[in-house]
């Protein structure tokens, strides 16, 4: 196992460096130069040359590659050009709203879909799973800044059950520590805090789940009817076992892989996708955030979730990986 994460971490040295150059590259291609990012279009060609001066932009690409690279390794993302705050305070206080928001959707999605999934193939055929291939369709097609709308309107206006915005009720006074609402609330055994936060989580996290969950389903289906045909299990089932050891021993397992893999591409791209979701809610994360930076083109944030969400990519792949190891231990000898 230990040789499989070293090798592993290993491959994951030529990603970050592609990613480096991608984002040296895009910085320099902007349009007008990053004085103008910085300065904007009334920046004058002295204040545009001090720029240039400043920030090295005048010496060989080379020694401003080697430079990108080391802010990078410091986490020096530069100044937000709206919010005059260094990029990295803005992103620590505000991703763990979103790092809150994408857990609470994975654990509806996979509590949801996996079950959901694998009783549809075991009816395949019956009603249960016409409803859920139907219901997967439907969760796939409606767009998630739509089902925000409706829920928040629903069960947020009209019959009052959930909050309509925000992380937390500003009005109790919750102690922060690590801005991760919840896990502050059970950390200081603010009860009410940790219970309110939540339930601030409910209607976002239900209509970010809405593609994963439908996604979940539909993999879910296809993998355990896949399996359920396979040799294995019928020998398993002519030796007399119990369907519990079947269903978790032979089916579950091996129809887990491709399952797996979906759960991790889904995670980053809810990471990176929340945008809407927080818009419609003034759910104050990372989301929310970038989509006024891009308004303002304040390309340090830009250039800083790029950056983050790519790294979340990278990390979750990661996870995956391991998962398959313990999943299915034949990864490891590949």
């Amino acid at each position: 196992m230990f040789r499989f994460i070293v090798r592993r971490l290993l491959q994951l040295i030529p990603t970050l460096i592609g990613l480096s150059l991608l984002l040296f590259i895009w910085l320099r291609r902007l349009p007008g130069g990053p004085e103008t990012a910085i300065l904007g279009e009334r920046g004058t060609p002295e204040m545009r040359a001090a720029i240039r001066r400043n920030f090295g932009l005048d010496e060989p690409i080379l020694i401003q590659y080697g430079r990108f690279v080391r802010r990078l390794i410091k986490l020096d993302l530069g100044t937000s050009t709206s919010t005059k705050r260094p990029v990295v305070t803005e992103f620590i206080e505000r991703f763990p709203g979103t790092v809150e928001l994408t857990v609470m959707a994975m654990v509806i999605a996979i509590g949801i879909g996996i079950p959901l999934g694998y009783l549809a193939a075991r009816r395949r055929g019956r009603m249960l799973d016409h409803l859920s291939v139907g219901g997967s369709l439907i969760g796939i097609c409606i767009p998630v800044f739509f089902l925000a709308y409706v829920l928040k309107a629903i069960f947020s206006e009209n019959l009052g059950w959930f909050p309509s915005s925000g992380r937390q009720d500003p009005t109790l006074g919750a102690t922060r520590i690590t801005n991760f609402f919840v896990f502050d609330g059970l950390m200081t055994r603010e009860w009410d805090a940790a219970a309110d936060a939540l339930w601030h989580l409910v209607l976002p996290g239900l209509a970010l789940a809405s593609i994963p969950l439908a996604i979940i389903v539909r993999i879910t289906r296809a993998s355990v009817l896949e399996v359920l045909n396979e040799d294995f299990v019928r020998t398993a089932e002519a030796k007399g076992l119990t369907e519990n050891t079947v269903r978790r021993r032979h089916v579950l397992r091996n129809a887990m892989l491709p399952v797996v893999t979906s759960i991790g591409l889904l995670t980053g791209s809810l990471l990176s996708g929340a945008v809407l979701t927080e818009t419609v809610f003034a759910f104050s994360g990372i989301g929310a955030f970038v989509a006024e930076a891009i308004g303002q083109r304040d390309y340090p944030v830009l250039m800083g979730f790029i950056l983050i969400i790519a790294v979340v990519y990278v990390l979750v792949n990661l996870l995956v990986d391991l998962s398959y190891s313990v999943i299915d231990p034949r990864v490891r000898v590949r």
